[in-house]
């Protein structure tokens, strides 16, 4: 896996690609230079977790045969108040869509947060990772 970072500008904008073309945009805070043109640093990294972390509850979902309709997360992470600032906890909101077995969603929130993710797996040596859920049975 690689990805390489190419900078856009004469401050800290920069663009992000993948192996497979894909670009992200990351800039840096006004307090230095930042223009509000991409995702922080800090940002991508709850971004992670949060994609991380669907993508294994939908599989999850999905082998266990219940249709999910659409789904959501809200992510917020609290950081430490020392240089460096590293997340001290993250608290994940699931917003689930559909007909769902209350059970059978909690066993696979448990396993896609705790077991299956990797991004999780590797900020939860520095930070608490917990999470809620709602099931919505109609669509908003």
């Amino acid at each position: 896996m690689e990805v390489k970072l190419y900078r856009e500008n004469d401050k800290v904008f920069f663009r992000a690609e993948n192996e497979e073309g894909n670009t992200l945009y990351i800039d840096g805070a006004p307090s230095i230079g930042g223009e509000n043109k991409g995702f922080r640093p800090m940002q991508v990294v709850l971004s992670a977790l949060a994609g991380c972390s669907l993508m294994d509850l939908v599989t999850i979902i999905e082998k266990s045969r219940m249709k999910l309709k659409d789904i959501r997360v809200s992510v917020v992470g609290n950081r430490a108040d020392a240089i460096p600032a590293v997340f001290t906890d993250i608290r994940l909101h699931y917003d689930l869509y559909g007909k769902l077995d209350r059970d059978k969603v909690e066993r696979a929130l448990d396993l896609a947060v705790n077991k299956y993710c990797s991004v999780g797996a590797m900020i939860e040596k520095s930070a608490k990772i917990t999470y809620t859920y709602t099931i919505h049975e109609d669509m908003e």
